[in-house]
């Protein structure tokens, strides 16, 4: 890993003895998708996965671990986390609840420990990729492991194709 500098989510999951790799790609401002990480990793979309924030009307704010191609269903989100709805955070307010900007958002590592939930379909993958914490690296890791560092709930969390 000669060249990349650890990111504070990759040093905690070196703690845990969570076994992963730092993967770098070419980061395009105009194109923060997920679907352009996983062209430039040469990777299949379902297997890069994207941290969503979001905020439920009683539980407070609620992590959301996605396929990058899908989009997270409010209803399934808000009756996993035990709120009547829930909303995704305003962008502006990302890195003051996360410590993590756009494009750069890790499940792993924010500035407080939140409820947080990854889609059933992690437990289809060896591996999947989520941010490493800053824009331009990747983290290569078993879902499950990852799921169960965060005390993640696992449930089906995406709307219907």
């Amino acid at each position: 890993m000669a060249g990349i500098n650890k990111t504070n989510a990759a040093r905690l999951l070196d703690r845990a003895k969570i076994p992963y790799s730092l993967i770098p790609y070419e980061v395009d401002e105009n194109d923060l998708a997920a679907q352009h990480i996983a062209d430039q990793l040469g990777e299949d979309i379902n297997c890069v996965f994207k941290t969503l924030v979001l905020h439920g009307d009683k539980n407070g704010f609620l992590v959301c671990v996605i396929p990058g191609n899908r989009e997270v269903d409010l209803k399934k989100a808000a009756k996993a986390s035990g709120n009547k709805k829930v909303e995704m955070i305003p962008m502006k307010e990302l890195l003051a609840t996360t410590g993590y900007i756009r494009g750069g958002c890790s499940p792993v590592g924010m500035k407080k420990p939140f409820p947080t939930f990854f889609d059933a379909s992690c437990r289809d993958k060896e591996t999947v990729y989520v941010s490493a914490g800053v824009r331009g690296l990747q983290i290569k890791v078993n879902p499950i492991a990852l799921a169960d560092y965060v005390h993640a709930t696992i449930t089906d969390l995406v709307s219907e194709l």
